[in-house]
């Protein structure tokens, strides 16, 4: 007969385990952000900054006009496990900008259309790095904008995965195997393609959203817009 022996530290060491994923990952999370904006060239302090004010930019949400819901309209809507729920009558919906998602992510990328055409290290052609990001703002838009759906209720949904990859892609190929290039290019297209695509394409469906409010830039500073941007150029 064979003999069995139970550990009873292996609870404590799968607690333990666990706790230093739990504190592990937001520092691993943290050090690809700072990876990423380091290849765009910020320095330390630069990074420490932005990453303070996209966590509180990602609470702040600017109104900038109200629009009315869908009126006098009943329809159905399922959602992903096929159940279907009728929506009748949206209210009104206040549009807001998110500060973390949008305004902190555009001006990184002002910033970095500066950098690049004053910076010597992207001569004799800064403006084939600026064509570049533009191609690649169009490429990911319009693949984003081609998988985004509204969901009533809820808001822009976006598969989290593709607007990344589309970034990163155009960042590798736009920048023509200048490693200088690549990280800007994919930073520009995750970000401002992802909110070209998902939000600003899709303005004359957010009256069927039927929510009070709607933030262009979705829950802030680690959604789809910013991690788009963050991940693609940490890979790039």
């Amino acid at each position: 007969m064979r003999q069995y022996y139970f550990n009873p530290f292996s609870f404590v060491l799968i607690f333990i385990l666990i706790l230093l994923v739990l504190l592990f990952l937001p520092l691993l999370f943290l050090g690809i952000i700072g990876g990423a904006f380091r290849s765009l060239g910020f320095s330390g302090g630069e990074i420490f900054v932005l990453i303070i004010a996209s966590v509180i930019g990602s609470f702040i949400n600017i109104p900038v006009t109200r629009i009315a819901g869908v009126r006098n309209r009943a329809y159905q809507f399922r959602d992903r496990f096929g159940r279907a729920y009728a929506m009748h009558d949206g209210p009104d919906t206040t549009v807001a900008v998110n500060v973390g998602g949008v305004i902190i992510p555009l001006l990184v990328v002002l910033y970095l259309v500066y950098y690049i055409l004053s910076s010597p290290a992207f001569f004799p052609a800064p403006f084939g790095v600026i064509l570049g990001g533009c191609a690649g703002i169009l490429l990911v838009a319009g693949i984003t904008h081609s998988v985004a759906k509204v969901v009533p209720g809820m808001g822009i949904a976006t598969p989290i995965y593709i607007p990344p990859l589309c970034a990163l892609i155009c960042g590798i190929v736009l920048s023509f195997g200048d490693p200088l290039a690549a990280p800007p290019i994919a930073f520009a297209s995750g970000t401002m393609g992802t909110l070209i695509g998902a939000d600003l394409l899709n303005w004359r469906h957010l009256d069927k959203i039927g929510a009070p409010m709607v933030s262009i830039g979705g829950a802030g500073t680690f959604d789809g817009i910013f991690l788009s941007g963050i991940l693609a150029a940490f890979l790039a």
